[in-house]
């Protein structure tokens, strides 16, 4: 206990050390911007700031490349006691009262440095941010979004990069695809997921019960359908009243050659085909808009398209 208590007495007998603990009580600051505080070498604010780390007296905590120090919170006991003495003492203006005018024009610096990294980053920031993040996030965050309790059917779900996606938002992923060789792959991605069934069909016999699906998700599929109203008919048998069909698939186009190349039974659709076949089957148009162009692609133009099934009007 008395070595503590000396040691602590030792921290505060450096007037250095006692405008640094001054200004982090009040401030969480990097090696930097205490070094302009306190108009200070940088080497030697870290010097005094290894020693307040070493005796409890500051805390430190990483962001990325950047490291920032804040006094400790809680103090230890004598600690504490000790600082209640002196923060008491240092009502004088100097040098403290200048330490605490500059500290506020270091922080309005570092909110025009955030601002200037923003402004001269803006037109890179997508790239600068999958460099620095990835893209796996986006659709966890996208389908964080879907309400709870959800049981969603991915037609034509191919290695089951959407199944796995959804899986953690929704009650109950089923995956569809006519492909055993895709649906092994699917199940090695999803081994472990509970809540994810897959199922070897095609469109046109869907081993789905009548309405027993909230939402349907038909992702670059209906150009190799051979059957289309028997599909749009399958499909909307399986939505409950109220659910939906979401298409994602190619505009109309005429490279012809997908038919030899890709086994493409259609060259993509056109708007009012796709609406026809909705209402054939019973399903009403909910949006259906032409997606913005990638220039990094190569392929033709994607629509996504929304039809619903009609909930029945009650009282």
């Amino acid at each position: 206990m008395e070595s503590d208590l000396f040691a602590h007495l030792c921290a505060l007998s450096e007037p250095l050390r006692v405008r640094l603990l001054h200004v982090l009580s009040l401030h969480e600051l990097s090696v930097g911007e205490l070094s302009r505080t306190l108009q200070t070498p940088q080497s030697t604010v870290s010097r005094h700031l290894k020693q307040l780390l070493q005796r409890g007296w500051v805390e430190k905590r990483t962001a990325g490349p950047a490291s920032f120090f804040r006094m400790a919170d809680p103090l230890p006991a004598e600690a504490a006691s000790l600082w209640a003495v002196v923060a008491d003492s240092l009502g004088a203006p100097e040098p403290y009262g200048e330490d605490l005018l500059r500290v506020e024009s270091v922080l309005a610096q570092r909110e025009l440095d955030s601002r200037d990294f923003f402004g001269r980053h803006a037109s890179s920031w997508d790239a600068l941010r999958t460099e620095l993040f990835g893209s796996g996030y986006l659709a966890a965050t996208l389908t964080a979004l879907l309400p709870p309790g959800l049981t969603v059917a991915d037609l034509g779900c191919g290695t089951g990069e959407v199944v796995m996606a959804l899986a953690p938002s929704v009650a109950r992923v089923i995956g569809v695809d006519q492909e055993a060789a895709m649906l092994e792959v699917a199940r090695q991605r999803t081994a472990g997921m509970g809540n994810v069934e897959l199922v070897q069909s095609g469109l046109e016999a869907l081993p789905l019960a009548d309405g027993s699906v909230d939402a349907a998700l038909c992702m670059l599929v209906l150009h190799h359908v051979d059957d289309l109203p028997t599909s749009f008919a399958q499909i909307a048998r399986s939505l409950r009243p109220g659910g939906r069909l979401v298409v994602l698939d190619m505009v109309e186009h005429d490279r012809r050659e997908y038919h030899r190349t890709m086994g493409h039974r259609h060259l993509g659709f056109d708007r009012d085909e796709l609406a026809a076949l909705a209402v054939e089957a019973g399903l009403t148009e909910q949006s259906w808009r032409r997606l913005p162009p990638d220039p990094e692609v190569q392929g033709p133009g994607l629509f996504l398209a929304v039809y619903c099934r009609p909930a029945p009007i009650t009282g």
